[in-house]
């Protein structure tokens, strides 16, 4: 990856965790810059169209690689939208890197909020609660996903810095 394209990047990322942190928003006009940010660099770093199709790839694979946890509910769509923002700056292959990175480094973070929360238990019920359809489904059992209830959630999390790890970690350690 470009030490410009990086650097603006991590600053991005940075500044969504921060927000993220604070007022639990991601806010639209810093996800809006950066994919007018990283397709103008692109653009200025490229011959012809292939940093337009790069862009849009990204951009596209990040969305969607999210946007199944956003309408089950796991999940913000300001969350949904920096990963496809990150994806516009990385490439496809780098949104997926990211997203796998940010899935790891969120879970963790939600094991050690459930340990330090006390809320253990609550969140292995709704584990169990969501998984129990697809394990008997599996077993040719046909039953629909049953949701959770109203207020069986165990709490929310600042999705953004995870992803913002995520993508420092790509950055740090990815393909040049």
């Amino acid at each position: 990856m470009q030490s410009a394209l990086a650097l603006i990047l991590v600053c991005m990322v940075a500044q969504a965790a921060l927000t993220d942190l604070s007022v639990r928003r991601i806010p639209n006009l810093l996800v809006l810059s950066g994919l007018l940010m990283a397709l103008l660099l692109h653009l200025l770093g490229g011959t012809h169209w292939a940093p337009v199709t790069d862009w849009l790839a990204g951009t596209l694979a990040g969305f969607f690689l999210y946007l199944p946890l956003y309408l089950a509910r796991g999940m913000a769509a300001g969350d949904v939208k920096l990963l496809a923002m990150v994806g516009a700056f990385t490439g496809p292959q780098g949104a997926l890197i990211v997203g796998l990175l940010s899935c790891l480094i969120g879970g963790l973070m939600a094991l050690a909020l459930l340990l330090y929360g006390g809320r253990w238990r609550d969140g292995w019920r709704n584990l169990a609660t969501l998984c129990k359809p697809l394990l008997l489904r599996l077993t040719g059992v046909p039953l629909q996903p049953v949701p959770l209830p109203p207020g069986a959630s165990v709490g929310g999390m600042p999705y953004g810095l995870a992803i913002a790890l995520g993508t420092v970690g790509y950055v740090l350690w990815g393909p040049a």
